[in-house]
C-alpha cells in the first residue's frame, strides 16, 4: 500500500543490503524507535544477501516471498516463505562475447568503407542526404552507393549490389523501405559486412513482430550486427562520419551521446551546436532490435575519443547485461542516462513509439544508482551534464563552500547542494572564518554560505575566492555573483578564470561552478566562464549545483573519493 520498497539486482553484496535498508522510508524504524531497541542489522542484510544468492544459483526459483520477516535486536527470522518454481524458464537474451562485441563496433564506428543501399540522385530521399552528409562531411573512407538503376550516385560509383563491389564493407546504411530491407540485409551477410544501420521504420514500432524477428533471425545467422530500425543514423566525429540524413555535425569533442528517439536525436545535435559542446559520437538506437546501450558502452569504454557517456533510454531490451556493463565502465567513465517512460502516461507513450514495455521505474532508479550511472531527470539536465562534468576536476573530498554577493542565492545554492547530496563545510572552521571575515564587511555573513554583500567592488570577490581555493579543507566551489555596476559580470568573469589559473599552477585543483544572478550581460560572462573550465549559468542557481553534484555522484561511486 505504502510502496516503500528498494530494488537491487541479485546477487547482493552485504554493502548493497546494507543500502537497502537505509533506502527505505521506514529505515528510522529499524535503528529503534520510542524507547525500542534497533534490530541486528547484520541479521537483516544476512537474510538479503542469502536469498539473493539462493535465486541466482537456482533461476528455476520463479519468486521467493518472505512475508514476513520478524526482526529483533538479536536476530532475524523469516516466519512464512513462499516460493514459486518454474522449471522452462524463458530463455536468456542472447548476447555475443564482449570481445567479439567490441570487434564488430569497432567496425561500425570506425568505418574503412561504407555501402549507402538505397542511395539516390533524388534530392529530398534519405538515400540521398545519406550521401550529401558523407561526402560534404568529409568522411575519409570509402563510400559505396548501392542503386540497382543509376551507374552514379553525386558522382561516386555506383552497384546494383553490395556483393558487386570488389572491396571490403565494414557497415551498410540503409535507406530503402521496410520491405526490402530482409532480401537487401541478407546480401550484406554473404558480403560479411560487420554491421547494417536500419534508417527505415515500419517493424517493432507498427506491430510487424514477424518482420522485426526476421531481421533478427538474418542477423544472427550472419553475424551482422543491427542498429535500429527506425532511427536516425549515427555519428562519429574523429572519422568525420555523418551517416545520417538529419544535419551534419563535425564538431569534435569527448562526450558520445546516444538516444533511442530521432527527435531527441536533433535535439542533441542543436544544443551541443548552440553550446559549443564538442561530441565524438552521436547514436541513434530506435526499436534497438540488436545494438543497444550496452553495446554502446562496451564500445565507448575503450575508444580513446570518449570520456563520458550520456544515453536516452525509453527501455533497456536486457537490465542485466547493461548493469553488468555499467557497473564497471562507470568506475572509468561517467555514464549519464536519461530514462524516459517514468510515469504511466510516459510509459503507454513510448510503448506506441518504440515498442519500448512499461517498466516499475522505482526498479531503473535503484538498478542505475547500484550501477553507477548518473540518472538524468530531463533532457535538458542529460544535456548539461553531458556538457558539464567532463570540464570539472574530480574533487577530493567532500566540503563544498558556497561564496556569494547576494543572501538569496545563498539560501537557494544550500537547497541545490542538499537536493544534489553535497555537504557544506558545517560548521566552518574557526580560523577559516575568521580569515573569511577580514574581506567582507561587518554586515556581511561568514559561515557557509559565505555572503560578501552585493556592493563590494571585485577585489572582494576576488579575495575570497582566492582563499576558499587555497585552503586544502574547502574541495569545492560555489561562487554566486550578483550584478551591480560596482563589479561588472565580465569583470567577475575574468577574475575567477584568473585564480583558477593561478592555483591550477599551484597545484591546487578543484572544481567550482558559478551561479550569475543579472541583466543580460551575465550571459556573455557565464558563457565565457564555460570555455574556461567553470562551468556558469546566468538566471539559475539549481543546473550548477547539478552539474557539481553530478560529478560528485561519479567520483563517489567510482570509489575515487
Amino acid at each position: 500500500m505504502l510502496k516503500d520498497v528498494t530494488f537491487r539486482l541479485a546477487p547482493a553484496t552485504q554493502e548493497d543490503a546494507a543500502s537497502m535498508m537505509d533506502g527505505i522510508r521506514a529505515a528510522e524504524m529499524l535503528k529503534g524507535v520510542r524507547g525500542g531497541d534497533a534490530v541486528n542489522r547484520e541479521a537483516v542484510q544476512d537474510i538479503i544477501v542469502r536469498v539473493s544468492q539462493l535465486v541466482s544459483d537456482f533461476p528455476e526459483i520463479a519468486e521467493m516471498d518472505l512475508n514476513p520477516v520478524f526482526a529483533s535486536k538479536d536476530s532475524a527470522i523469516a516466519a512464512d516463505v513462499r516460493i514459486v518454481v518454474n522449471f522452462s524458464p524463458k530463455p536468456a537474451r542472447f548476447r555475443p562475447e564482449e570481445k567479439d562485441v567490441v570487434a564488430s563496433m569497432n567496425r561500425i564506428m570506425k568505418p574503412k568503407a561504407v555501402a549507402v543501399v538505397g542511395a539516390s540522385n533524388e534530392a529530398g530521399k534519405i538515400g540521398n542526404s545519406v550521401m550529401k552528409n558523407l561526402i560534404n562531411g568529409g568522411y575519409r573512407g570509402k563510400i559505396y552507393p548501392i542503386n540497382p538503376k543509376d551507374a552514379e550516385v553525386m558522382g561516386v560509383k555506383a552497384f546494383k549490389s553490395v556483393k558487386d563491389v570488389p572491396d571490403e564493407i565494414d557497415v551498410a546504411v540503409f535507406a530503402v523501405p521496410a520491405k526490402f530491407v530482409a532480401s537487401a540485409l541478407k546480401e550484406c551477410g554473404e558480403k560479411k559486412i560487420a554491421g547494417a544501420i536500419l534508417i527505415p521504420s515500419g517493424f517493432g514500432e507498427t506491430g510487424n513482430i514477424e518482420g522485426r524477428e526476421e531481421l533478427q533471425r538474418i542477423g544472427r545467422e550472419y553475424n551482422i550486427r543491427l542498429m535500429g530500425p527506425n532511427i536516425y543514423g549515427f555519428y562519429y566525429t574523429p572519422s568525420n562520419l555523418c551517416a545520417t540524413f538529419c544535419t551534419a555535425y563535425d564538431v569534435k569533442g569527448s562526450t558520445a551521446l546516444s538516444s533511442q528517439s530521432g527527435g531527441i536525436g536533433m535535439a542533441i545535435i542543436g544544443f551541443s551546436r548552440s553550446a559549443k559542446m564538442g561530441v565524438s559520437a552521436i547514436v541513434g538506437l530506435g526499436n534497438k532490435s540488436d545494438i543497444d546501450e550496452d553495446d554502446l558502452l562496451l564500445f565507448f569504454e575503450q575508444d580513446e575519443n570518449t570520456k563520458v557517456i550520456a544515453q536516452h533510454a525509453e527501455d533497456l531490451k536486457d537490465g542485466r547485461a547493461f548493469a553488468e556493463v555499467a557497473k564497471r565502465v562507470s568506475k572509468k567513465k561517467p555514464v549519464i542516462m536519461l530514462k524516459a517512460g517514468r510515469t504511466a502516461m510516459g510509459a503507454s507513450a513510448a510503448a506506441s513509439h518504440t515498442g519500448a514495455p512499461a517498466g516499475n521505474d522505482k526498479i531503473y532508479e535503484d538498478v542505475l544508482k547500484q550501477s553507477g550511472v548518473i540518472r538524468a531527470r530531463s533532457l535538458r539536465q542529460m544535456l548539461e551534464l553531458s556538457r558539464g562534468v567532463p570540464i570539472l576536476p574530480t574533487p577530493k573530498g567532500e566540503n563544498v563552500v558556497i561564496i556569494t554577493g547576494a543572501g538569496g542565492s545563498g539560501v537557494l545554492l544550500s537547497d541545490a547542494c542538499v537536493d544534489n547530496g553535497l555537504k557544506l563545510l558545517k560548521p566552518m572552521p574557526d580560523d577559516l572564518d575568521a580569515a573569511f571575515r577580514k574581506f567582507i564587511p561587518p554586515f556581511g555573513a561568514a559561515g557557509n554560505p559565505v555572503d560578501i554583500t552585493g556592493g563590494e567592488p571585485p577585489i572582494t570577490y576576488v579575495n575570497t575566492v582566492k582563499l576558499g581555493t587555497e585552503d586544502d579543507r574547502v574541495h569545492a566551489l560555489i561562487p554566486g555573483y550578483w550584478h551591480t555596476i560596482v563589479t561588472p559580470p565580465m569583470v567577475f568573469a575574468r577574475n575567477m578564470v584568473q585564480i583558477v589559473n593561478e592555483m591550477k599552477e599551484k597545484g591546487k585543483v578543484k572544481p567550482v561552478v558559478a551561479s550569475l544572478a543579472g541583466d543580460v550581460e551575465v550571459e556573455e560572462a557565464a558563457q565565457y566562464l564555460y570555455e574556461n573550465g567553470i562551468p556558469a549559468y546566468a538566471y539559475s542557481t539549481e543546473l550548477p549545483v547539478e552539474v557539481l553534484g553530478a560529478k560528485y555522484q561519479w567520483a563517489r561511486a567510482a570509489g575515487l573519493l
